[in-house]
């Protein structure tokens, strides 16, 4: 029998209908495949970026690192990152202070070389350096007999104690003061 035009509008509907169910179904899985992929490209991006996750080739053939394991070395990696960051943020900040001494220590010697090429006589009557080191000597003695006398090394709870009871007792200004002019003294007396 010849289907009626209700029956061929039926039929042209509900295939129409199943088309548009398998075009869904069938966007939907390529989507979840594209999806797939994206992350299977994520997991070996990661695995060629991070060191610990290169794959290792054994004797019996290369051993697929899980995604568990990408994702905990990726971490750790991250974190490997983030202390060497910090050291060298701390490198920095010392190098930065130390440019900075520097800087001032240029500015300090130029004074003294400009005071010394505006005065050229003025460095004819200087001490000599055996002279300088004799009255650092001198010093560096007397304060050295001193702590000698005074500090015990029987353990080192009673050796600091005895550090800070020296230095209390003799690094006073007034001691200190005493040292030099007696360490003066003697050099000229020896100087002339």
């Amino acid at each position: 029998s010849v289907p009626t035009d209700d029956e061929d509008s039926d039929y042209h509907q509900e295939s129409y209908k199943e088309s548009y169910k398998d075009q869904r179904r069938r966007a939907h899985t390529q989507a979840e495949q594209k999806r797939r992929d994206a992350i299977k490209k994520g997991y070996n991006d990661l695995q060629a970026i991070v060191p610990t996750c290169e794959q290792q080739d054994f004797s019996i053939g290369s051993q697929k690192l899980s995604k568990a394991i990408v994702l905990q070395k990726t971490i750790d990696y991250i974190q490997f990152l983030h202390k060497e960051k910090k050291k060298q943020e701390e490198e920095v900040s010392t190098l930065r202070k130390d440019v900075m001494a520097l800087k001032i220590m240029k500015v300090n010697y130029e004074q003294i070389v400009k005071a010394h090429q505006d005065n050229p006589n003025e460095g004819k009557n200087q001490v000599s350096d055996e002279v300088k080191f004799n009255v650092f000597q001198g010093i560096m003695d007397s304060l050295f007999q001193s702590f000698n006398a005074s500090i015990s090394v029987t353990s080192f709870q009673e050796l600091s104690a005895c550090v800070f009871s020296w230095i209390e007792e003799q690094c006073k200004p007034q001691t200190l003061r005493d040292v030099v002019i007696r360490v003066l003294h003697k050099v000229k007396s020896q100087l002339y």
